[in-house]
């Protein structure tokens, strides 16, 4: 580790060891690989928590999470699991609290790094008080999603909390133009427009010529494949509900699982249709091969408040897979709608679907083409470096507002 490495305090909305990797873990792995020093500090809990033994569970584990030590999980990159409580957002002193132990774990890692004024990188507003703090050399919020939208926030709290970091944050990075619009009117000229890209060189091997996993061999073509937790308010299980009656011949198969305490009956209905194959979680490491023996990779989202504002991962994934990507109208795609087909609604799936079966390789990019080396994390990284490095800060720190 390099002496003068500079310190990142990252504030996740997702724990380091979930299945499913986002913007958070890429960001802080990519970092801690220059030589960066980042505390990735786990999930804060934004989202209301219920009377169940789901959330019940949930809080148990984070109370056990809480009490251990940072953990180096990989050179350069440590993992806090902040001990909070529920709802402490919205209460005085479980607010206090929960901002003083934030504060004291964090200060204690910067001094075991004798470090200093470190760079605080959140994705979410529930961590002023602990950037006041430490004193940082500046503020990123990224904003990846409309996380107000995201089903148990409360949105009227959230928006004034996140108004305030707006105000005092020295670089906005958002990934959809809907999050673009919404930043900027607070945020101004310090908001800066980074859509999500993939790991190109991974999901890349999906074009080498290896045997399928068995699972998804023993499943006759063609395939249709959506991978990502199966989230309800993310995709429209209604309209592949339907292309799966419309379409007996077509095969649907998803690698991911539910999202925890989900109980969707659509989801259900597809699981007992023969043409629609659920496998479960697999590993990020052999995504591509699953992806290998997709003949048309889907993107049925959802339109919705959330979705307006989200730009999503796997739209880049599965283009260096070379799948061809069907997808709804997602208004975060329009800049790339000449490299996928939009589909509205089951009618548009069927001839979208049957136009990539027909004509498998229109638009399927090299893997040098600029559109792809253009979205990959390193050339993502390298543009948000080159703006934290080099515009000035234009955060007050002694008020915590934001200077003119």
């Amino acid at each position: 580790m390099a002496a003068n490495s500079k310190p990142v305090v990252l504030f996740s909305t997702a724990d380091w060891d979930s299945p499913y990797w986002t913007n958070k873990q890429h960001i802080a792995s990519r970092l801690a690989d220059r030589g960066y020093r980042v505390l990735y500090v786990e999930t804060v809990g934004i989202r209301r928590p219920g009377i169940n033994a789901l959330d019940a569970r949930r809080i148990a584990a984070r109370l056990r999470r809480g009490t251990a030590p940072i953990r180096e999980v990989r050179p350069n990159l440590w993992v806090f699991s902040p001990l909070t409580i529920p709802l402490g957002h919205r209460f005085g002193p479980i607010s206090r609290f929960n901002h003083w132990q934030l504060e004291h774990r964090v200060r204690s890692w910067l001094r075991a790094q004798n470090a200093a004024h470190p760079i605080v990188w959140t994705y979410h507003p529930y961590m002023l008080g602990a950037a006041s703090a430490v004193r940082p050399s500046a503020i990123v919020y990224h904003a990846v999603d409309d996380l107000g939208a995201i089903p148990g926030v409360d949105r009227t709290e959230f928006e004034s909390v996140e108004r305030r970091l707006l105000e005092r944050a020295d670089h906005v990075f958002v990934t959809s133009l809907a999050l673009d619009e919404h930043c900027r009117k607070i945020a101004g000229a310090r908001t800066h427009y980074f859509n999500n890209v993939a790991d190109i060189e991974h999901f890349g091997a999906a074009r080498r010529g290896r045997p399928l996993p068995t699972d998804l061999a023993e499943i006759p073509g063609p395939r249709l494949m959506y991978v990502g937790a199966l989230s309800n308010f993310k995709i429209d299980f209604g309209l592949l509900a339907a292309l799966a009656k419309a379409r007996p011949d077509w095969h649907l198969v998803f690698i991911g699982e539910e999202r925890e305490g989900q109980r969707d009956e659509t989801i259900a209905e597809l699981r007992a249709m023969p043409n629609a194959h659920f496998l479960g979680w697999r590993p990020y490491a052999q995504l591509p091969d699953y992806l290998r023996g997709a003949d048309v990779a889907l993107l049925p989202q959802l339109i919705n408040d959330y979705s307006r504002s989200m730009f999503p991962m796997k739209f880049f994934e599965y283009l260096a897979a070379g799948r061809p990507v069907i997808a709804t109208a997602l208004p975060a795609l329009r800049d790339f709608a000449a490299i996928h087909r939009v589909a509205h609604g089951v009618a548009g799936f069927e001839v979208q679907v049957e136009h990539a079966l027909q004509r498998p390789a229109e638009g399927v990019l090299p893997l040098d083409h600029p559109v792809l080396t253009a979205n990959s994390w390193e050339a993502r990284l390298d543009a948000m470096i080159a703006i934290i490095d080099g515009a000035p800060a234009k955060t007050d720190r002694t008020s915590g507002r934001g200077s003119s």
